[in-house]
């Protein structure tokens, strides 16, 4: 079991590397500029995390976060901001991309077809290598970048299925967390594919800056486990204020109705509002997505009131059924006694039995 732990560890972060340096390798494709494979770098951070995770963790997770999501986001938001940001080869006629891809499908066939009549074994193997990548390079640019935003959403969520999990989150909370995950990172890259794709955002380099900014504030809700860990509540904290009850109750949904309001569904509407009254950036699916941020942000509203209701009614009910017990007939006086009285009131009611039993034993002496 340990060893397949740290397989899983190990795997995890090959692949996240990986795709790492094929982002980077698309960069350095598009800008023509060698340099930029510095940002290969990025990951000596992952492979930094990763031995002190082996060596102090077992190659176990962590209790409320991920390390080895947040340094995987490290390493390839960068790569995808410099592809957007790069919007000369954005927009590929139809036309130019299926000569791009008959043209291609011709050359493999013929290429594959010399090789492996000229060599055998593995020459076969590189060959076909060469060919596959030569392929690669001639699909539009477009193309690469929208398969690299829809690898990197797939690739944070079965790189978190696939590491293993810490001490205070158990299978089902993980189960789910990636469920969240999965609808998250479907409106995430609606988000990017729809705002990016339109002609007046890319005319203004402000606006694109502003939408991966969003986007990449969107993001650092994958590396958190907290909107799936409720927290038990000691004896102590439920006798106490409203607002040490109610954050300790609902930590959970206080998280995820958070994450909601102000990481993803409120900075999208805003965004996308700004589009439709501001640049006049007005079509159908923009529309539809705006009026589910704005359901979503309002119905997360509506459950934090009726939360919040829902502590009151249970501090009200408590101190009811204290003020019940406090004046209950079958209690002794004393109970009953207010604590102003306790100095003296109290006093006087045990000591007036005293001074009339010894009164009464004394008379009862002299009568005999």
């Amino acid at each position: 079991m340990e060893g397949l732990v740290l397989l899983n560890a190990l795997a995890t972060r090959l692949l996240f590397v990986l795709h790492s340096l094929v982002g980077v390798w698309r960069v350095t494709e598009v800008k023509k500029e060698p340099r930029y494979w510095l940002l290969a770098l990025l990951n000596l951070l992952l492979f930094l995390e990763t031995a002190l995770t082996l060596k102090f963790k077992r190659g176990r997770g962590y209790k409320w976060f991920s390390p080895a999501i947040f340094l995987y986001l490290i390493s390839i938001v960068p790569s995808l901001w410099l592809l957007e940001m790069h919007h000369e080869t954005q927009y590929c006629s139809s036309q130019s991309e299926e000569m791009l891809q008959n043209t291609s499908s011709k050359e493999d066939f013929n290429q594959t077809m010399m090789s492996s009549e000229q060599t055998n074994g593995a020459d076969d193997l590189i060959e076909t290598a060469k060919v596959f990548v030569n392929n690669l390079s001639t699909v539009c640019e477009k193309v690469w970048t929208l398969a690299l935003h829809q690898t990197f959403l797939l690739m944070l969520i079965i790189g978190r299925w696939l590491l293993p999990i810490g001490v205070g989150i158990t299978r089902d909370q993980l189960s789910q967390l990636l469920l969240m995950f999965v609808g998250t990172a479907a409106d995430i890259l609606e988000f990017t594919s729809e705002t990016l794709e339109e002609q007046n955002v890319r005319n203004s380099p402000a606006l694109v800056h502003a939408i991966l900014a969003i986007w990449t504030w969107s993001m650092l809700q994958f590396p958190l486990d907290l909107a799936v860990q409720h927290v038990v509540c000691p004896s102590s904290v439920t006798s106490r204020s409203f607002p040490s009850l109610f954050f300790c109750q609902y930590s959970a949904d206080l998280w995820n109705i958070g994450i909601s309001v102000f990481i993803q569904d409120g900075p999208f509407l805003v965004v996308r509002l700004i589009l439709m009254t501001y640049f006049k950036v007005i079509n159908q699916m923009l529309v539809f997505f705006a009026a589910k941020n704005f359901l979503v942000v309002v119905l997360q509203l509506y459950r934090l009131v009726v939360l919040a209701l829902d502590v009151r009614a249970s501090l009200q009910s408590q101190r009811e059924g204290l003020k019940g017990r406090q004046n209950s007939p079958g209690q002794p006086v004393e109970n009953r006694v207010s604590s102003g009285d306790c100095d003296g009131g109290a006093k006087e009611g045990l000591y007036i039995p005293l001074r009339v039993s010894s009164e009464t034993s004394e008379d009862s002496h002299s009568t005999s």
